[in-house]
């Protein structure tokens, strides 16, 4: 199985992003970039990513899905959708700090995170640097932003940070980013960045990738 093959499989395997796990339609409109960024915060703890996903469906289902809507929540009503999303052991701070990110992005930006990649000036090291300056997003937060926004500002491109590199050389794929998106549609570079760090978390999965038969793989792309 050459290494094209080996990232088709992959992806398959891996299925649908935690983003879209999480119910948020990656898109460049100021709603879906939000609800991306509260689920950047909450994966940013030492938790669970399916956890994080239910904490973020549980938030937008409670109104929290624009910074606008976070504001309108208490931090109680805030702390209670973050647990009925099983979000229990971080819920008390994470309540605190999404208040916090939400009056950041309206202050700053409208509540429109758009005019933060436009301010970033299409260099990726000024996004992740704005990114944090959001409360509770550090160097691992902005980069689970930037592997799934990638797929709507392309500037990002190819966003493979060191999780994502540490997949590849599980997987006996190149680790070099710019060689690792040569193997895939840039389209589709936010579902192999977001394939590689479940493989590099899941053994069980990386083995099912590298047993998989030539016969199974698609083109990449597909």
């Amino acid at each position: 199985m050459d290494a094209r093959q080996r990232v088709a499989v992959l992806v398959a395997d891996a299925g649908t992003t935690h983003a879209e796990q999480a119910g948020i339609e990656i898109a460049d409109r100021p709603a879906e970039l939000w609800q991306l960024l509260m689920l950047s915060n909450l994966v940013s703890a030492r938790i669970q990513a399916e956890i994080a996903v239910t904490g973020t469906a549980s938030l937008v289902a409670a109104g929290a899905g624009t910074p606008a809507g976070t504001l309108e929540l208490d931090w109680q009503q805030r702390k209670d959708a973050l647990i009925a999303g099983r979000y229990q052991h971080f819920a008390d701070g994470t309540a605190t700090r999404l208040g916090e990110c939400a009056r950041l992005a309206e202050g700053e930006y409208g509540g429109d995170l758009r005019k933060l990649a436009a301010a970033s000036q299409g260099r990726p090291e000024r996004t992740r640097a704005l990114l944090q300056r959001f409360p509770g997003i550090g160097p691992a937060g902005a980069a689970a932003f930037c592997r799934e926004a990638q797929a709507v500002w392309p500037h990002l491109r190819p966003a493979l940070d060191p999780r994502a590199t540490a997949g590849a050389e599980r997987l006996g794929l190149p680790t070099d980013p710019a060689e690792l998106a040569d193997l895939i549609d840039p389209a589709d570079l936010h579902r192999l960045a977001d394939a590689l760090v479940r493989a590099a978390l899941d053994p069980a999965m990386a083995e099912r990738v590298l047993a998989a038969s030539p016969d199974s793989a698609e083109p990449a792309g597909v």
